[in-house]
């Protein structure tokens, strides 16, 4: 079906109009997610950077706002029955963007736990990682959807669960160290918002894998057999 949405995207179909704020939502939220990553790690921000994030999550507010007000309109019209499953997809993805705009935000909020900057040591280095990892499938993800690239999303989506696995051990790394409690906070906070943005970049992939019906699941023997 995705298939179909993003055909219907580059054609003057209304929903054309949504798929173009949709773009602007993951494009957004993307530059929000680089910036509140800088300034978790403090690289050489200043407080305008933080003022920045905001403004751009309340875009995002905006934009979803709009697009589901398209979409009720759009169904309001009569001969409209067969977009409602293509408008379905689209909404849950554009809840999923909206809430990597709110992580993203929630992410420059850590820093009022913590003053000095985080320890050199391997916790921290793992979680860079973790957030490069994180940031990669990011950036990746509007050309897979747009290709409706299945095979660059199975191998993403599988990244993005290792990931996933990678914080929760984290964590249990940093409960058993001997940081002191700012830098715990920060430490796991850092990794649960990186989980939590890893996610929902996941269920925007996962809907060039799944069904609608299993979108934001993602089910690698239905991917291979076709099962429902």
């Amino acid at each position: 079906m995705l298939r179909q949405l993003i055909s219907i995207f580059r054609s003057d179909n209304p929903l054309a109009a949504m798929g173009e704020n949709f773009a602007r939502m993951l494009k957004i939220t993307y530059d929000t997610t680089l910036r509140a990553g800088d300034i978790y790690f403090g690289k050489d921000v200043t407080p305008e950077d933080r003022t920045w994030v905001y403004k751009q999550d309340v875009q995002v507010n905006k934009l979803e706002r709009r697009i589901r007000k398209q979409v009720i309109a759009h169904l309001s019209l009569s001969g409209t029955a067969a977009d409602l499953p293509y408008c379905l997809l689209l909404m849950s993805l554009v809840k999923d963007v909206e809430r990597l705009g709110d992580y993203a935000k929630n992410l420059t909020e850590v820093v009022d736990f913590y003053k000095a900057p985080l320890p050199d040591d391997e916790i921290v280095a793992e979680l860079h990682e973790i957030r490069d990892g994180v940031e990669t499938a990011f950036a990746a993800t509007a050309e897979v959807f747009e290709k409706s690239d299945m095979d660059r999303a199975v191998a993403l989506i599988q990244e993005g669960k290792s990931l996933a696995r990678r914080c929760d051990i984290l964590i249990e790394s940093i409960a058993r160290s001997d940081h002191n409690a700012s830098t715990t906070t920060a430490v796991v906070l850092g990794a649960r918002f990186y989980k939590r943005i890893g996610g929902h970049v996941l269920n925007v992939l996962s809907s060039v894998v799944m069904p609608l019906h299993k979108l934001d699941y993602y089910d690698e023997k239905a991917i291979m057999t076709g099962e429902d």
